[in-house]
């Protein structure tokens, strides 16, 4: 079931008529602009019979962290200028945000530091679980928890207990349905594992759009539908559907994954005529996707999104032929939790409010029972976590189209141990934030890089492979159509400038690339260095400890401004804060 405009307009006159908000004030601006303290930020009265939170992205950190917003989100052609590309003071006029208040900290990257210094660190699955039960506690018995996935990789106890660390901890939070992406790199065999024992009987891990290779079976359960409050409510699982082009297909050559949008129509048909009342997808799409798909399916009434790590502050409503559906994104790195209250009489939905909730180390009392599990389960590690490499003398984050002063330390790394011409890193989205005087501990530096594939490389490649490359990740990110999107951003380089036109299209827009400051010659060969290949390779040396003994040697890591190719075409673009 979904609002049809007539409807839709119908519920905003009756709303009106009745003094009722819906998503008007979906942040609750007025309360943090003036910086309340923690009972008006997490003070938000009930809203109809259905409630939802959803959580995504949170890359498995347990810790409080610092996590700064992008500077670059650019948006093309019908993207452009729309959530989520928006950064910066556009973003904070689109949804009238006060300029210095603790939202516009917990949503851009404007004075970080001084911010960041002022408000403390975000997230921490402890906190996360105080907010969690305070919400379901002013919603008893009517309130499911949702995770989108990217939950059991991006530290280095996610990594060294193959991501056992998390589902406990997903278990303990109370996550009721879950989807994945990151979580498919530790191999179809472990996630099985996962799946068909631990969660079962306790998470339900869901995706219509995973299936077996060779008879086209469904490999996990495409949805549920649970009764809240004696509404039917359907979840479809949606997960990230290009797994196997973005990570090794080799850790799961047995599945195919896909957007299957009609695929996804015959579930939300068939959750209908079962008398689901609402239809959710949780999704791993990437926001782009999910409000194209929005587009396409009719009859859902809301997509919690995630992949891209886009924190927007209110829903997106797209029409489609059978009414309209909420597009939802809720941030990444346990930074964010979204609250959605549904108002549902007669088997329909009359009404909705919405709460992007930042989660506040410093405004929320951790959860004895969750700190006491995250001390636990860290306690082995933990020498090994705090070895000191160096410090910081500026600020280190990783997130924005072309880079970050992380990624720029990765690549500075790369080419000062590997003694390449040039090296590549990939533009991965997920990573923590240092401020500068921080030290650099082994855990900061796994937070950047655990993956089950980090092997450090070099190989020679031509001038023309190089480009090939850099065009096909271009395209990546720039592709007018977001189903040609696979999220991410543009590959980090060192030793290599470059023009990117991001009005051109693919095999054009990479422009005048030179390397050590002379012209990229097509034939000629090149050593790159690189890490993170899709490709098999022999296991060798980890990226983190090529870092490591560059930081160990170094002491200190002083990064400028990190290198951001020529732009064409991104004056004027408002995800594009330069």
């Amino acid at each position: 079931m979904s609002l049809s405009r007539r409807e839709f307009l119908q519920m905003l006159a009756v709303g009106a008529a009745a003094g009722l908000v819906f998503d008007n004030d979906v942040t609750g601006r007025k309360a943090l602009a003036d910086d309340r303290k923690a009972g008006g930020l997490y003070d938000v009265p009930p809203f109809g019979n259905v409630s939802l939170l959803h959580m995504t992205d949170c890359h498995a950190q347990l810790m409080p962290t610092y996590f700064r917003e992008p500077n670059i989100n650019i948006g093309v052609g019908a993207a452009r200028g729309k959530p989520p590309h928006l950064v910066g003071e556009a973003l904070l006029r689109h949804f009238k945000i006060a300029p210095g208040s603790i939202e516009a900290h917990a949503f851009t990257y404007l004075d970080f530091e001084q911010a960041a210094r002022r408000y403390g660190k975000i997230g921490g699955f402890a906190h996360l679980a105080t907010l969690v039960k305070n919400l379901r506690a002013s919603r008893p018995d009517r309130t499911l928890l949702l995770d989108g996935g990217d939950t059991w990789q991006g530290s280095a106890t996610s990594l060294w207990t193959k991501g056992q660390d998390m589902v406990d901890a997903q278990k303990l939070l109370g996550v009721d349905i879950a989807t994945g992406h990151w979580e498919f790199t530790y191999g179809a065999e472990r996630v099985k594992q996962i799946v068909d024992n631990d969660l079962k009987g306790h998470i339900e891990f869901l995706a219509q759009n995973v299936s077996d290779a060779t008879w086209g079976e469904l490999i996990f359960k495409p949805y549920v539908i649970r009764e809240i409050n004696k509404v039917p409510v359907a979840i479809i699982g949606q997960a990230f559907p290009y797994t196997p082009i973005a990570n090794p297909r080799y850790l799961i050559p047995d599945w195919t994954f896909g957007i299957n949008d009609d695929h996804m129509q015959k579930m939300v048909d068939e959750v209908q005529g079962k008398g689901a009342q609402v239809v959710v997808v949780l999704s791993h799409n990437g926001m782009d996707v999910d409000l194209k798909m929005a587009s396409r399916v009719r009859g859902i009434d809301a997509i919690l999104g995630g992949h891209t790590h886009d924190a927007v502050p209110a829903p997106s409503l797209v029409k489609n032929r059978g009414g309209q559906t909420l597009v939802i994104n809720s941030g990444c790195n346990g930074k964010f939790l979204s609250l959605l209250d549904l108002d549902v009489k007669d088997g329909k939905l009359r009404g909705y409010r919405y709460k992007l909730l930042p989660v506040f180390a410093n405004l929320l009392a951790p959860d004895k029972e969750m700190a006491a599990y995250i001390e636990k389960v860290r306690a082995p590690y933990a020498d090994k976590l705090a070895e000191k490499l160096a410090v910081t003398e500026g600020l280190l984050y990783r997130r924005g189209n072309f880079n970050g002063t992380f990624d720029q330390l990765i690549i500075d790394a790369l080419l000062a141990v590997q003694g390449a011409d040039m090296a590549f890193s990939p533009g991965f989205r997920w990573g923590t934030t240092l401020l500068p005087g921080d030290t650099i501990t082994m855990d900061n530096l796994m937070d950047q890089t655990a993956i089950t594939y980090a092997t450090a490389t070099v190989n020679q490649l031509s001038g023309e492979q190089i480009k090939i490359i850099m065009e096909d990740i271009a395209d990546n990110l720039y592709h007018p159509d977001p189903y040609y999107q696979q999220g991410g951003d543009m590959v980090r380089v060192g030793g290599l400038q470059y023009t990117l036109d991001i009005a051109q299209t693919h095999g054009r827009r990479i422009q005048d690339v030179t390397i050590k400051g002379k012209p990229l010659a097509a034939a000629k060969k090149y050593q790159v260095a690189g890490w993170a290949s899709v490709q098999p390779i022999e296991p060798g040396k980890p990226v983190w400890d090529v870092v490591a003994e560059y930081l160990r040697a170094s002491r200190s890591a002083r990064i400028g401004q990190p290198y951001i190719p020529r732009l064409k075409g991104a004056s004027g673009n408002p995800g594009y804060a330069g």
